[in-house]
């Protein structure tokens, strides 16, 4: 039997939730500038399926890379990873 080749997780915040099945996830990530040495932030914004449609604006999620479902979505949501803040 053939192993499944290593998927990329990543673990961003859910920045919207109004798609059906679908969230939009921006994941952070810091490098060294390479001749300036000062650390940047970079934010990529990333389609995931949420099959359950249980994700909400402010969730910390996992994402972890999948095959094509859709013309932009590459990526299925793993787990939350903690909830957003509600304000009652």
């Amino acid at each position: 039997m053939e192993k499944r080749r290593h998927r990329k997780i990543r673990t961003g915040t859910v920045v919207s939730d109004r798609m059906e099945k679908t969230i939009s996830v921006a994941i952070v990530r810091s490098y060294q500038h390479p001749l300036y040495k000062k650390v940047v932030r970079a934010t990529k914004k990333i389609l995931a399926h949420d099959e359950q449609n249980n994700c909400k604006v402010g969730d910390v999620v996992q994402v972890i890379e999948s095959r094509p479902i859709s013309k932009r979505k590459r990526w299925r949501v793993q787990s939350v990873i903690s909830a957003a803040q509600t304000a009652d």
